[in-house]
């Protein structure tokens, strides 16, 4: 059993076994290379956090709706929100989307998605969180890779470990990413030699385009659209690995949300009804870049949700 923690303070015999933790870490990233002044100012002062420890082992089994998801992701206040920021940063959205070949309104969807276009990023400190998720042992071997990821983060200088703040598991900046994606996939849109995340929206913005990019999105398609299915279609054949050519599917009787057909394009794609059989009657058909989206967040719910807050903010 893990012992009981408090977030200000910790007993006797945890706090000796955390210090001994991190007296590891310390070991480790010396011997990568990692400063002991850059260190020292990451790993001073830092105690099991105890609510990041209550927050990981009473994550809910997700049981919303699609409706309840829907309704509760794609409201008109985050469309309207998307399509101001859309237009305030119109230039650099359009100077992301030629060097990155991805669909600006995709970028910001994903913006308002995972915090809100910037206003919520979490206010956790990151390496705090890493550390006491890596100590307390469950998913110990990911956590301690994404702090040491976190540590050299700060020695590149990137961010202050004062700034280096995300949510309870880590996420940072107004991207949401992990360390070790930042470490793959952060860029430096502006030139200033730093990928900021966290304060500099063209680095923020180009990151998340950059994620796309590399997960295979692909400029010529959309994510995918709503559509009707013909009367009798077979729930079944509604699945992510049940891709045919969209011209078959327009065969098969599947049209447009408005009633016209579907493009004459050959490229693959899957039917989902998100809802199921009684779910509402929403279905939808995705590309390709729909797995770009899940590569993103691999919630089904999520990508679609993403695609159609993309579709409103145009």
């Amino acid at each position: 059993m893990l012992p009981v923690l408090v977030a200000t303070s910790s007993s006797a015999q945890t706090q000796p076994n955390f210090t001994q933790f991190l007296e590891g870490v310390r070991v480790e990233a010396r011997r990568a290379g990692l400063s002991q002044a850059m260190l020292t100012l990451a790993l001073s002062g830092l105690r099991p956090n105890a609510r990041v420890l209550e927050l990981d082992r009473r994550q809910p089994e997700f049981t919303m709706t699609w409706v309840q998801y829907r309704d509760r992701q794609i409201t008109s206040s985050r469309i309207d929100r998307g399509r101001q920021v859309f237009a305030d940063n119109r230039a650099l959205l359009e100077a992301i989307g030629a060097r990155y070949s991805v669909n600006p309104r995709v970028v910001v969807a994903i913006w308002g998605m995972e915090t809100n276009y910037g206003t919520y990023t979490g206010n956790f400190n990151v390496v705090e969180s890493l550390a006491t998720l890596a100590w307390e042992g469950r998913r110990a071997s990911f956590f301690r890779g994404e702090l040491m990821a976190a540590l050299r983060i700060l020695e590149a200088g990137h961010v202050t470990p004062e700034r280096m703040r995300g949510s309870w598991a880590g996420a940072m900046g107004q991207p949401q990413f992990m360390p070790t994606s930042f470490e793959r996939l952060a860029v430096d849109f502006n030139g200033d030699g730093r990928r900021d995340i966290w304060d500099d929206r063209g680095d923020a913005l180009g990151s998340i385009a950059n994620y796309l990019a590399r997960s295979g999105w692909r400029e010529e398609f959309r994510w995918g659209r709503e559509v009707l299915l013909p009367r009798g279609f077979d729930i079944a054949e509604a699945r992510l690995d049940n891709r045919r050519k969209l011209p078959e599917w327009a065969a098969a009787g599947v049209v447009q949300s408005d009633g016209t057909p579907l493009p004459n394009v050959d490229v693959d794609c899957s039917i989902l009804v998100p809802g199921g059989a009684d779910g509402g009657g929403q279905a939808f058909i995705v590309y390709p870049n729909f797995s770009a989206i899940r590569r993103y967040n691999p919630s089904t719910f999520y990508a679609l949700g993403v695609g159609l807050l993309s579709d409103r903010v145009a």
